[in-house]
């Protein structure tokens, strides 16, 4: 099956999917190795693997197409891909869908914050009004009708400035243009996140950013209020980076203790020497 036609399944199927976020080929592999069926490559994480920088819009169509595709084509499993607003009116949206999809994203998220974005848990950010939101989720639709095959991630992150009824009246409206998926952004507490999927009908996916706005409910409980998808965006970044600081600690003194490192052949063979090795011995001496 195609990327999309997996995720398809997977949403047919009963139950959460909970689902690390990579932000690059090595923690995508890394996700399908420890057997999670779907991933999603942060906006947040992408750009500060990438670039080093904030998730304040600063990276470009093209740089995160291009990581999009590295991960696309590191894995078997399906990939969400954070498009942020579509990177201009809706003309560009339906451009960014088309691209995504040839990238080989399984699905392409789209959100209704003003350009710059900026990752929906910090300070500074506003949404456009509601026909512009709406002509973005028209205008993805429209690219996957005229032959992208990606599924619609629709978020909204009208919740911080106009409250939870008017990011949930958004959301049911991008369900009616096409979204396959919904995702209302930073609910405050576990009763405004129980209303979104109980009022949406349409499989809505939980973001969960470790000391965030949004409370960090165990999946047993998200899969009770109905959400399909629990996201973890930054659990692998922030779990990478603290390693890292510590191990560079660690160097300022004395060389690391092994015993916190992977071991150089488990590192090898998660990263595919042992593959390459056994395909490249295949194609010896056969002339």
């Amino acid at each position: 099956m195609t990327p999309p036609d997996t995720l398809r399944a997977l949403l047919a199927q009963p139950g959460l999917i909970t689902m690390p976020c990579c932000f690059d080929p090595l923690s995508a592999k890394l996700i399908e190795q420890a057997g999670f069926p779907l991933t999603f490559m942060s906006g947040f994480a992408a750009s500060a693997a990438r670039l080093g920088l904030p998730d304040t819009g600063l990276m470009s169509y093209a740089e995160v197409v291009d990581q999009g595709r590295n991960i696309c084509n590191a894995v078997s499993i399906p990939v969400i891909g954070d498009g942020d607003t579509g990177y201009g009116n809706a003309i560009n949206v339906k451009r960014t869908v088309q691209g995504f999809a040839r990238a080989g994203f399984a699905a392409v998220m789209i959100e209704d914050q003003v350009s710059p974005k900026r990752c929906g848990h910090v300070a500074g950010k506003a949404v456009v009004d509601r026909e512009e939101a709406y002509a973005r989720i028209r205008a993805a639709a429209d690219a996957r009708a005229e032959g992208a095959d990606i599924l619609i991630l629709a978020r909204t992150d009208a919740r911080h400035e106009h409250g939870l009824d008017e990011a949930i009246a958004r959301a049911a409206r991008f369900a009616e243009l096409g979204a396959d998926i919904l995702f209302v952004e930073a609910p405050r507490d576990a009763a405004e996140m129980a209303r979104v999927p109980a009022e949406l009908g349409k499989p809505c996916m939980a973001n969960i950013v470790e000391g965030g706005l949004t409370p960090a409910l165990p999946p047993a409980e998200l899969e009770a209020m109905g959400y399909r998808i629990a996201a973890y965006p930054l659990t692998l970044l922030a779990a990478a980076m603290k390693a890292m600081v510590d191990t560079l600690a660690a160097f300022r003194t004395d060389t690391p203790d092994e015993d916190r490192l992977m071991g150089f052949a488990e590192l090898k063979r998660r990263i595919g020497f042992d593959a390459y090795f056994d395909e490249e011995a295949r194609y010896a001496g056969k002339g």
